[in-house]
């Protein structure tokens, strides 16, 4: 039995290696793409994709345009490329305002204990059982396009998340005897969240931001896809499929074909990724 336990633990172990490395190696194919691609749009290789007004409107996939064109005679190859550099932008952005402001704020409030705890908490919680689409759909419709706002709107979102996370796990550390011991040798609090705390409750952080990634991929598309993302002279999938909606029904299938099939592959690497990191941290 324990042979057998220790064999399907083995397993799991290099399933999980192997998808970090699948996930590693789609991630740098689109972070590379996000680098590439207005370079070789600067060199003139690559036509922008806000310029269409000589191109034919819904041109099918050709050797002129690889992916075809949209009702605006945009090229859609390049409008998908330019689009993963906006996502990841924006995702970045986001997840990063996240854990820079959920983190701290766990980590005091779950150290603090007491009133402060309570009201933070209650904060969290109401903002935690809002769906999330909804929450982002309302910020953004208040602060209004722009790559700054999506951040923001996708950010609040997140935010109780790793509060939650940080608290609970902060709650369990402050316990434990060298904590006690470091308070009752005079060390004040900031120091002991800092010097004690902090990178004990931090295990389960980079999990928690791969799989917010991924979903923050889906919630900017459909913030996009309602018209509350990003202005309209920035590339982005949302958007793209919002106006492949008219041209699907009569087989003009290439102008969401593309955007889908980036914006899928973009949260399958995040996904990976964070499936890998939860069974080798948390499981080890």
């Amino acid at each position: 039995m324990r042979y057998f336990s220790a064999f399907k633990k083995q397993n799991s172990r290099k399933l999980s290696v192997r998808m970090a490395i699948w996930g590693s190696w789609l991630l740098g194919a689109y972070l590379m793409v996000a680098l590439l691609t207005p370079l070789l749009i600067r060199v003139g290789f690559l036509p922008d994709g806000q310029l269409g007004l000589n191109s034919p409107m819904y041109a099918p996939p050709s050797f002129d345009h690889w992916c075809g064109t949209d009702r605006l005679g945009r090229d859609v190859c390049v409008r998908t490329l330019q689009g993963t550099g906006v996502a990841l932008q924006v995702v970045f952005l986001a997840v990063t305002l996240a854990v820079l402001i959920g983190v701290p704020v766990g980590l005091f409030s779950g150290y603090a204990g007491g009133v402060i705890d309570r009201i933070m908490v209650l904060i969290m919680e109401t903002l935690y059982t809002v769906p999330v689409l909804l929450l982002s759909v309302v910020i953004a419709f208040v602060l209004g396009r722009g790559i700054l706002n999506a951040a923001i709107a996708l950010c609040v979102v997140y935010i109780p998340q790793y509060f939650r996370v940080v608290r609970n796990q902060t709650g369990q550390v402050k316990t434990e005897l060298y904590v006690e011991a470091a308070r009752a040798m005079g060390a004040g609090p900031l120091w002991v969240m800092r010097r004690y705390l902090f990178k004990n409750v931090l295990t389960s952080v980079p999990v928690l931001l791969t799989l917010n990634a991924a979903d923050a991929v889906l919630v900017l598309g459909g913030l996009g896809f309602l018209g509350l993302g990003l202005p309209e002279t920035i590339p982005e999938w949302g958007s793209d499929l919002n106006m492949a909606l008219d041209a699907v029904p009569v087989g003009i299938w290439w102008t969401a074909l593309y955007p889908g099939i980036a914006m899928f592959g973009l949260v399958l690497s995040l996904s990976l990724l964070g499936e890998a990191l939860e069974d080798l941290i948390c499981g080890s």
